[in-house]
């Protein structure tokens, strides 16, 4: 039997969807070892690194843009609306180099999450495309309205192609997709020993006033550090390298540890809204505490996804960025249903696509 290999196309939008297909990529070669992955993105090795301890080859190339942002909050529609018109106009030499690299190599499956290309490269080179994803970039830019509609009904041709479609929770109807599995939340898993990291990082501070702060892999420009001051009793731990030195403020700037990894010091996490760390907190069962995100699609759905199964508080941006964080001091807010949702999404991907795989 030869061996098989797996093709992820991953989104070249900041670090949630490459965190996120990397760890069912992990649960992946845990269940089959003997897969050759091959990842196609310009997220860097070093992130995906910090999820798949197996060998795997990068191949650093751009099927998407996304949005073009400036850090997590600011977008740039006008640098992204130009960007997505050269997509398109090198689409086809795009697919052609990529399908030539498929077929070379004998991919037996397609995983993306969510380039749109990615359907299409698998259909001209003969083999099935999933994907994996809580939305799609036609609801993004379909919501910018003017000349960002005709962007949306070609990503959503695209989509069309798709032979199944993973759909996560906190998700849009996805509706361009013609075979829809849900499945359930996905993310990593903290992976070294709690007190190595609490004498490495010296985290001394009770665990009902360690705070954690992260604001995906474009962070905030001007986050409110100062506003810490007035908690000197409690300990906050950031991943941001550029953030003051602060003596509550524990600052990790080694690559190898990952939110994740810490976050059971913490009492809650404050982020943006962002999938991968709400999918990492509520499968830890860690409240968050959030902001309201303005002009991006996405937001609300994720907002309405945390107030049903997380305890949690939403912030407007004037409460976080210009208050004093008299926040942390008040209750949380408990699930708005009680419903759950799954947390095994890594493992009933990772478990179809070896299945896929193995009888090829």
């Amino acid at each position: 039997m030869p061996q098989p290999i797996l093709y992820a196309a991953i989104t070249n939008h900041g670090f949630g969807h490459a965190t996120r297909t990397a760890a069912v990529i992990a649960a992946i070669q845990t269940l089959y070892p003997d897969v050759l992955v091959m990842i196609a993105t310009t997220a860097p090795r070093w992130l995906l690194e910090c999820y798949i301890t197996q060998d795997f080859i990068h191949r650093p190339v751009a099927l998407d843009i996304g949005i073009i942002q400036s850090d997590s909050l600011t977008m740039d529609k006008v640098a992204t609306l130009e960007k997505l018109r050269q997509i398109r106009a090198k689409a086809n030499r795009t697919i052609a180099g990529e399908v030539n690299f498929i077929k070379q190599n004998r991919v037996g499956l397609v995983l993306a999450d969510i380039p749109p290309l990615a359907s299409a490269i698998a259909k001209a080179a003969d083999v099935p495309c999933w994907m994996m994803s809580n939305f799609g970039w036609d609801f993004i830019y379909r919501a910018w309205g003017g000349d960002f509609v005709a962007e949306a009904d070609w990503i959503a041709e695209q989509f069309n192609q798709c032979d199944r479609l993973f759909r996560l929770p906190f998700h849009e109807p996805m509706s361009a997709f013609p075979h829809i599995t849900d499945v359930g939340l996905t993310g990593g898993s903290p992976r070294f020993p709690l007190e190595d990291l609490r004498q490495k990082f010296n985290l001394t501070a009770p665990k009902e006033r360690t705070v954690m702060l992260t604001f995906g892999g474009l962070g905030i420009d001007r986050l409110p550090y100062d506003s810490l001051t007035r908690f000197p009793d409690w300990q906050f731990i950031t991943f941001d390298r550029n953030a003051p030195a602060l003596p509550n403020l524990v600052a990790i700037t080694e690559y190898q540890y990952r939110p994740v990894d810490l976050m059971p010091f913490c009492c809650c996490v404050v982020s943006k809204p962002g999938f991968s760390t709400f999918s990492e907190a509520c499968r830890l069962e860690l409240p968050v505490v959030t902001i309201t995100r303005q002009d991006f699609a996405e937001s609300p759905i994720l907002l309405d996804g945390l107030q049903d199964y997380a305890t949690h508080r939403i912030l407007e941006p004037e409460e976080f960025f210009n208050s004093n964080w008299d926040f942390l001091n008040q209750p949380l807010n408990p699930p708005r249903t009680g419903k759950t949702v799954s947390k095994h999404g890594n493992e009933a991907i990772a478990q179809a696509v070896v299945e896929h795989l193995m009888s090829r």
